[in-house]
């Protein structure tokens, strides 16, 4: 890169970085965008930057690839209720293994030194009940959050980063999803962002073409946008949450693709929005 575009690209970032510096971020990170390894890097560097220019960066995750692989391996099957997952004993057993051991600690050691593990178990961090519409097992609801840990661990300067695993007022694991949780902690904390990593580049009114990206969106659209079908499958709990964080006081929801290598910072720290961007009705 020549000298006058870096020159460029930090002019670029400076307001940026000034408008984000003491704000809380949180980002969440899962599914088939964590498979990548050098995506993952790419992401977790992405992190660390945030934290050097002054931004307190919350990541929360989950790891279907990673549960279906180890199901598979104890010859488990994995059942999938309305897009979520089924959860029974076994199945419970494996997802706090795999998440808040395997998983959580590989992006811990990829956060270098900068990373705390924790699962919401943790400090009863995310207390929650079992889900009662449907029978999925042990599947949670988060009823409540206490950020007393993540802000400690804020204040020192590290990126706490929390599996989706909450607690019942019975002392029961509950599975919870991760779009969910993720929300529920950036409402919480009073986040200035909630960003959402997926494996598609948003939003797209064409499922088919990436061209027809939709770039902006406030809340009150997206019930209009449901009913059309253009918000559909997997996208309408992230759609629904992120409306919820939005009502729970969050400034913006960004749902970005976590293919793109630094899809975070260019998001946040450049001109050009890249993802789909949910914002309050009040805003022009």
């Amino acid at each position: 890169m020549k000298n006058e575009e870096m020159a460029k690209l930090f002019s670029e970032a400076t307001p940026y970085i000034q408008k984000y510096h003491g704000t809380t971020l949180v980002v969440k990170y899962g599914g088939n965008a964590m498979v990548n390894e050098e995506l993952k890097t790419a992401v977790m560097n992405d992190l660390i930057t945030l934290t050097l220019l002054g931004v307190r960066v919350v990541l929360v995750h989950g790891g279907g690839p990673s549960i279906n692989k180890m199901l598979k391996a104890i010859g488990h099957e994995s059942r999938f209720v309305d897009g979520l997952r089924y959860t029974d004993e076994t199945t419970m057993m494996v997802v706090q293994q795999v998440l808040a051991g395997e998983v959580n600690k590989d992006l811990v050691a990829m956060l270098r030194g900068r990373g705390v593990g924790l699962c919401g178990i943790d400090g009863q961090m995310i207390r929650c009940s079992k889900v009662a519409d449907k029978d999925l097992g042990y599947v949670g609801n988060v009823e409540r959050v206490d950020t007393r840990l993540i802000d400690r661990l804020l204040d020192d300067g590290f990126i706490p980063v929390i599996a989706s695993v909450g607690l019942g007022d019975d002392g029961t694991a509950y599975n919870l999803n991760a779009d969910t949780a993720a929300a529920k902690l950036a409402e919480a904390l009073g986040a200035e962002k909630l960003i959402l990593l997926t494996d598609v580049r948003g939003l797209l009114r064409d499922p088919k073409d990436e061209e027809t990206l939709i770039h902006v969106l406030h809340t009150y659209d997206v019930p209009a946008l449901i009913a059309q079908g253009i918000i559909s499958g997997g996208m309408i709990p992230k759609m629904e949450c992120s409306v919820e964080a939005i009502h729970g006081g969050v400034e913006r929801v960004h749902i970005l693709d976590g293919r793109i290598p630094h899809s975070i910072l260019i998001e946040l720290l450049s001109d050009r929005g890249i993802g789909t961007m949910l914002k309050k009705e009040d805003e022009a």
